[in-house]
This record gives structure tokens, C-alpha cells and sequence, in this order.
């Protein structure tokens, strides 16, 4: 029996993916968490893959029909397990988050007490917020950046840790704009004979482009996303010490999830190779450089950067220096009505809701990817100070988004048009 589709296209959910990728390629990315991926990746995550069920792994799969299936799996295995210099890789978690619940399954017991990086100062929802199953599980006590430079104190990292003694520290943040040395944190485990699990879901491009220190050598365990910085798939992975591999197998599945999504684990593996060849080292340092250039634009617009600026992909900018009635809330709206995305952010101690904020996190991955450098960066900081000053003028930010459509026409995401088109009509 013919498939419905095959006749009668659904042309809703057509128009939506034809706008969606109209609003991708005509604005500016600058969420720190996304990326435009290749257009071998997508062709992977719509693939036939979609179509098996593999629990288990590769030559232990409850269901029959997995040769090819293992195949696919294996190689995304030895892919990570090169790329990141690591003993044992599972590519199977369908998110960071999943990945870092699992490696707390796999290495704690629930109550255990574990040091995380507070959600307010830039740490994630599953480094023990209360409202995360992390933090209902395990005891987390929360590590802050300082008052002072708005860095993450090791001093202070290791007072609570001779305090608490955890099981378990947790190095990774998603708002925070410095450097995380791997070494320290791996000092004050061995000090307190503690686990040290390094979250890298927002700098694992980074890391294996050589823009960041390595948490491999140093880490019992290392969680990370597959696209942000990496500019692969949606999804999770976890490489980890040959010691603790059994332990993870058995906490991805069937500890935290059932079938794995086998069409984005073979996009991984494509994304993987990428990063794996020397071109993605200088696409890695020029994200760095171009967080760099925007961040100090944006000062020299009136910004105040959180912490003074960034030593990685991001950058967190306090608006009240600039504006203070303006809110993270109201820049959010005022900039998707110029076509420049983002996310409103808390800043340390905010005054203002999460759901309202007093600040903006602003990333360069994708804008990178399209092939812009520093020149630009100073061309979009004063787009966006722009838009914002002129935010209750319609005619304005019209005109903004205009500027903003030529400047990304000049670096095309896609200059071969929509991939999903490719994809489909192959």
C-alpha cells in the first residue's frame, strides 16, 4: 500500500520546514547551544536507520536485523573513542541531559552528595537544580562564581569540597564565558578522593579543535552534545575510563533509555569525522576569536560583559549598564523582530526572574559556521545595540532587519539551498 504521502504531501508541515529554514538563513544565529549542521548530517538523520529498533549494543541487540545496525554504531564508537583520546565511548544518550543522568546512575547512589556549578552562575539544570531530577535524587551543594571577577573560585571549590566531601564534582557549566581548567578540578577530587565528571555539552568543539584545555587526560568521565560547538545532530554522548564503561553501558541502557535513535547516531559518526579533520582546528580557534571580537564590540557599545568578556565560544551580557529598565526578556523580542536570535539570560545574583532577566547570552558557532570573522562581528554588535536603543520604533527595526538579510546573504549557512529538499527528493 502506497504511502499517503507519497501522493498527498502535507503541505502544512512543508510550509512550516520552508519557514523555519527561511528564518535560519536570513537572520543571525547567535544562540551559544546552536549550529548549522552539514548537509551530510541531515541526510543521515533522515535515513532508513530510523526504521530499526536496536536495544542493547553492538552484538548484543535484543531484536534480530542488526548487522548493518551494529556496523553503524561501532564505527560512531571507535570514531569518538579517536577523536577524544578516550578509553570507551557511548554514543547512545538522546541529549547532554540524558547523558548526565545516566553517569550519575552509573557512579552514585541516590543521596550522594555531589559539587556542581549553581544554575544561577551559569552552571545546568542537571548540576542540581532543585526542579531537576538531579537535584531530587542527589544531595548537589552549589559552587557560585565570585562577587569580585565573576569567575569560578577553585579556592572556594575546594573549601566546599573538604567541607562536604562529595562522591562526586561535576566541571561544566552552559552561561559561563571562561576557560574551565580541567587540572584543578582533578586536584581537588584526588584531595577529598572524589569522582570528577566534566559536562563539556557547550565546548566539546572546542575541546577536540584544540580551543580549549582537554578534560580527557584528567576526567573519570566526560559528558558532551554533539551539536553546539561540535556541529553535529541533536544528541548526547559520554566517553569515560575503561574502568567505568560497564557502569555507563548499563546506565544508558537500560538504566535511562530504551532504542537508541540509530539514523543520529550515524549522523554522529559523520560529525565526528568532520571534526576530525584538521580544517575543523581553525573553524574551532576562529569561534573563540570571534566570541572575542563581539564581546569587546559590545562593550564599546555600552554592554557590560559578565566577568569582562570570554574566553570561549559565549559571552554573558549584563543590559543594565546599557539600559537599566531594559530586561533580557524585552532585548529577546526586540532582536527576533530585527532577525538577530538569542536568549535572555540571568547574570550572577540577578535581581530579575529567569523568566524575565537582566541579561543576554550571545554565542558565535553558528555565525562562524557561515564564514564570518571579526570584521563582522563588529558590524552585528552594532546592529544589536541599534535595534535596542531603537526598540519602540517598528520602521527601525525594519530596517535592521533588512541590513541584517544582506549581511547574511553574503555567507550563505546552505549555498547549495535547503538540504531537507536534498534529502527528500534523493
Amino acid at each position: 500500500m502506497p504511502f499517503p504521502s507519497d501522493s498527498d504531501p502535507d503541505l502544512e508541515i512543508e510550509g512550516l520546514l520552508a519557514a523555519e529554514f527561511e528564518r535560519q538563513t536570513t537572520g543571525i544565529q547567535l544562540i551559544a547551544s546552536e549550529n548549522f549542521t552539514s548537509p551530510a548530517v541531515i541526510r543521515a538523520m533522515g535515513s532508513v536507520l530510523t526504521n530499526k529498533y536496536s536495544e542493547g549494543y553492538p552484538g548484543k541487540r535484543y531484536y534480530g536485523g542488526n548487522a548493518v545496525i551494529d556496523g553503524v554504531e561501532a564505527v560512531a564508537i571507535e570514531r569518538a573513542r579517536s577523536l577524544f583520546g578516550a578509553e570507551h565511548a557511548n554514543v547512545q544518550p538522546h541529549s547532554g541531559a540524558n547523558a548526565n543522568m545516566c553517569v550519575y546512575q552509573a557512579l552514585l547512589q541516590p543521596g550522594d552528595t555531589v559539587l556542581g556549578l549553581s544554575l544561577d552562575h551559569g552552571g545546568h539544570l542537571t548540576h542540581g537544580s532543585p526542579v531537576n531530577a538531579s537535584g531530587l535524587q542527589y544531595h548537589f551543594v552549589a559552587y557560585k562564581v565570585s562577587g569580585g571577577d565573576e569567575r569560578i573560585d577553585m579556592d572556594q571549590v575546594r573549601d566546599l569540597a573538604l567541607e562536604h566531601r562529595p562522591k562526586l564534582i561535576v566541571a561544566g557549566t552552559t552561561s559561563y564565558p571562561r576557560r574551565l581548567e580541567p587540572e584543578a578540578f582533578r586536584s581537588v577530587a584526588d584531595e577529598v578522593g572524589a569522582l570528577l565528571m566534566f559536562d563539556a555539552a557547550h565546548i566539546a568543539g572546542l575541546i577536540v579543535g584544540g580551543a580549549h584545555p582537554d578534560p580527557v587526560p584528567h576526567a573519570d568521565v566526560v559528558t558532551f552534545t554533539t551539536h553546539k560547538t561540535l556541529r553535529g545532530p541533536r544528541g548526547g554522548a559520554i566517553v569515560c575510563r575503561e574502568e567505568h564503561a560497564k557502569a555507563i553501558d548499563k546506565a544508558v541502557f537500560p538504566g535511562w533509555q530504551g532504542g537508541p535513535l540509530e539514523h543520529v547516531i550515524a549522523a554522529k559518526a559523520i560529525a565526528f569525522r568532520e571534526a576530525a579533520d584538521p580544517a575543523f582546528s581553525k573553524y574551532a580557534h576562529q569561534i573563540v576569536a570571534n566570541a572575542s571580537a563581539l564581546a569587546k564590540a559590545l562593550a564599546d557599545e555600552g554592554f557590560r560583559l559578565v566577568s569582562g568578556g570570554t574566553d570561549n565560544h559565549m559571552m554573558v551580557v549584563d543590559l543594565r549598564a546599557f539600559d537599566d529598565d531594559l530586561t533580557g526578556k524585552v532585548a529577546q523580542l526586540t532582536l527576533d523582530e530585527a532577525g538577530i536570535t538569542l536568549n535572555k539570560n540571568t547574570v550572577p545574583d540577578d535581581p530579575r526572574s529567569p523568566f524575565v532577566t537582566s541579561g543576554l547570552r550571545i554565542g558565535t558557532p553558528s555565525v562562524t559556521t557561515q564564514g564570518m570573522a571579526e570584521g563582522e562581528m563588529s558590524t552585528v554588535a552594532g546592529l544589536i545595540a541599534r535595534a535596542l536603543r531603537g526598540r519602540d520604533d517598528a520602521g527601525q527595526l525594519a530596517a535592521i532587519r533588512e541590513e541584517v538579510r544582506t549581511l547574511v546573504t553574503a555567507f550563505p549557512a546552505y549555498p547549495n539551498g535547503d538540504p531537507h529538499l536534498a534529502t527528500a527528493h534523493a
